[in-house]
């Protein structure tokens, strides 16, 4: 593995910061306090058996081998591609901004297309004739229109919108590796995004999808964006889930009428009630994203493209837990339970700071007792 010095990390950060990532209980929220916490992806590796310890775990924590690591890297190499690190210069700004942003991208094809912004079309998989050519239509004119075309690579609304944005640049987000193609009949559209476009993953090479991994692949698409347009969605869909997520990470939302009578609309029509932008065409969201593309570097970048400010967890000179401390983790504990709980909540209830609450959770998590859910949300582990 040779140093990329355009990304400004020397080779031995890559690894570790792909170590740290791939690391057992090491989500997105904990690898970026670890390093605001560390300063480096290696003295957080050193760390981590003794937060997990204190979080209560018996057994050691399972670390990512620099050979395992390397393998992964090799892997990924081969195939024509590298990873991109949350930190790096050319990481994409607006998924930088969420607080659990991917620590590691695969990235596969035309990284300079992540520059763009990017505007993300979705919806149903069983998609209508008409549902398909509209997808692949506004998809071709946002394209035209120098928006990046984001979506997920499925049969139906995905396929038609990358088929329409191909041309001038799609990039398609994997619930798998860059080089596991789902569903097979797509290897042909696979094939030509990878060498028009750009095919990204927060997951290793040869990973296969699983039911789990699409809501955090719907993230990322969302993140990606300024905006996100759903094209025809039962109201019990993964591009709902999309929608929503959307909404909550401060992107617009669109959405394309469609008949009552057809359940592959009432999604759509329902994020419409909802406050979603009516959408008939390209115009309608090329018109209400103008001001916000103008206004990327000054106001607008405050609130949507700066990374969030999480607090980071005490020093790694720390002393072992006081009694005070321990008291802190028996509070929290108390207010933790099987159903989510905001983090705010739990820093309002129990009355500790932030950066207080926040360490205690990082070793929790650490320790495999505590889940991190969308909207910055906690759960036990039972």
């Amino acid at each position: 593995m040779q140093d990329d010095t355009s990304t400004g990390l020397a080779t031995q950060e890559r690894l570790d910061r792909l170590r740290l990532a791939r690391s057992e209980n090491v989500g997105p929220v904990t690898f970026r306090q670890l390093l605001g916490r560390y300063g480096s992806a290696g003295q957080a590796l050193a760390a981590l058996p003794d937060l997990a310890a204190r979080g209560g775990r018996k057994r050691p924590l399972r670390i990512n081998s620099i050979e395992a690591a390397e393998r992964e890297c090799e892997a990924l190499q081969r195939l024509g591609g590298r990873h991109l690190f949350y930190g790096e210069p050319d990481y994409p700004t607006p998924l930088a901004a969420l607080d659990d942003a991917p620590p590691a991208l695969s990235i596969l094809g035309d990284a300079s297309l992540l520059a763009r912004d990017t505007v993300a079309v979705v919806g149903a998989r069983n998609a209508s004739t008409n549902g398909r050519n509209f997808a692949r239509t506004i998809a071709a004119d946002l394209a035209e229109a120098d928006f990046l075309v984001a979506s997920g690579m499925a049969r139906g609304i995905d396929a038609a919108a990358h088929a329409g944005a191909l041309e001038h640049g799609t990039v398609a987000v994997l619930a798998g590796g860059v080089d596991v193609i789902y569903p097979k009949e797509n290897s042909a559209l696979y094939a030509n995004i990878v060498a028009q476009g750009l095919v990204i993953s927060e997951l290793p090479c040869g990973v296969q999808p699983r039911a789990q991994h699409f809501p955090r692949r719907n993230r990322i698409i969302s993140g990606l964006a300024l905006g996100i347009v759903v094209v025809e969605a039962a109201l019990r869909s993964g591009s709902l889930i999309t929608a929503r997520l959307a909404g909550e990470q401060g992107r617009e939302v669109f959405a394309v009428p469609g008949s009552p009578q057809d359940p592959r609309c009432r999604g759509a029509n329902d994020l419409i009630r909802k406050g979603a932008k009516l959408t008939e065409s390209a115009h309608d969201v090329i018109t209400e994203l103008s001001a916000m593309r103008g206004a990327r570097l000054a106001g607008r970048r405050g609130s949507i493209f700066e990374a969030g400010a999480l607090p980071i967890p005490e020093p790694a000179s720390a002393a072992p837990a006081t009694p005070a401390s321990e008291t802190a983790s028996t509070r929290i504990l108390e207010t933790l339970g099987p159903t989510p709980l905001a983090v705010d909540e739990i820093v309002r209830d129990t009355g500790f700071t932030p950066s207080e609450v926040w360490n205690i959770l990082l070793d929790l998590e650490l320790a495999g007792r505590l889940e991190r859910q969308p909207g910055n949300l906690v759960a036990l582990i039972s």
